[in-house]
């Protein structure tokens, strides 16, 4: 009875642990490996001092359409990439910045550049939030990368 019961519970343990995890990768963005590094004492940088604020990273190789960096407090620091992410990279496709939240140029879609989430999301469109860029801090310097 032991044997049948231990060969019972190890046999449910396979199977929940051998089941997919269903990513939702976007087929728009290319997957690109970059690293870049913020120094937050540069000038051009101040912006991040504050809560709130996103700065434009357009240095050539720097994700697919750039990056934009935001503070979003507790010294916690986000990046996402500029590009759209519900179509694939075309001139209109950057994301422009407002203050906390950036819209797409060629549909209006309006995206948090706190969470990455669409704000006002359609109701019964997939649709996909801003890709999301690692961020590591080291004394007051950033590494943003992929």
């Amino acid at each position: 009875m032991n044997k049948a019961f231990v060969l019972i519970i190890f046999s449910s343990f396979l199977f929940f642990a051998c089941t997919k995890t269903r990513t939702n990768r976007n087929p728009y963005l290319i997957e690109t490996s970059f690293e870049y590094q913020v120094n937050l004492n540069l000038p051009q940088f101040n912006a991040l001092q504050n809560i709130g604020n996103p700065v434009f990273i357009g240095t050539q190789g720097v994700g697919i359409k750039g990056v934009y960096i935001m503070n979003t407090g507790f010294d916690t620091f986000r990046a996402f990439e500029a590009s759209c992410p519900n179509h694939a990279p075309s001139p209109c496709s950057r994301i422009v910045a407002g203050s906390d939240s950036g819209t797409c140029q060629c549909d209006s879609y309006e995206y948090s550049l706190f969470t990455g989430q669409l704000l006002d999301r359609p109701d019964g469109e997939f649709l996909y939030d801003l890709l999301e860029y690692n961020v590591r801090s080291s004394v007051s310097n950033l590494y943003i990368y992929n």
